[in-house]
C-alpha cells in the first residue's frame, strides 16, 4: 500500500514525482530544494540560508505525513561545493537531535533551480 505525501506551503516538485511516499510505515522523501512556496530558490549563494529553507521544508513534508524529524532515520545530503560541508552541517545540527539518523553527504556538480544543496530522507 502506498500513500503519496503532498505538504502545504512547499512549492510543487519541478517534475514528476511527489513530496514523499509512505510505504509499509516508511516514508520516503523526495529531494527537498530551498525553494518558498512558489517554487522560488531561497537564500541566493547562502549556503547557510539555503539549508534552513530546505529543512523548513523537510519538517512541513514530515509533519504533513504525520512525522517529526525524530521519525528520520536516513538524510542524503547533496552539496555541489563540498568546501560549504561544515556550514550545512551547523545548521544541520539544530534541527535534528541525538541520536542522529543515519547520513551521507555527497559532492554533486549541479542541483535544479542552480541550489548550492539538497536533502532526501526516510522516516518510519
Amino acid at each position: 500500500m502506498r500513500r503519496e505525501i503532498t505538504a502545504p506551503g512547499v512549492a510543487e516538485p519541478i517534475s514528476h514525482y511527489c513530496d514523499a511516499v509512505e510505504a509499509n510505515g516508511l516514508l520516503f522523501v523526495s529531494g527537498c530544494p530551498a525553494t518558498d512556496e512558489q517554487g522560488n530558490l531561497v537564500g541566493g549563494d547562502d549556503t547557510v540560508a539555503q539549508c534552513a529553507q530546505v529543512l523548513k521544508n523537510l519538517g512541513a513534508i514530515l509533519a504533513a505525513a504525520g512525522c517529526t524529524p525524530q521519525d528520520v532515520v536516513k538524510v542524503n545530503v547533496y552539496l555541489t561545493d563540498m568546501a560549504d560541508f561544515a556550514a550545512m552541517n551547523e545548521v544541520y545540527r539544530t534541527h535534528f537531535q541525538a541520536p542522529y539518523p543515519a547520513r551521507t553527504a555527497i559532492g554533486v556538480a549541479a542541483l535544479p533551480l542552480g541550489a548550492a544543496v539538497e536533502f532526501d530522507a526516510i522516516a518510519v
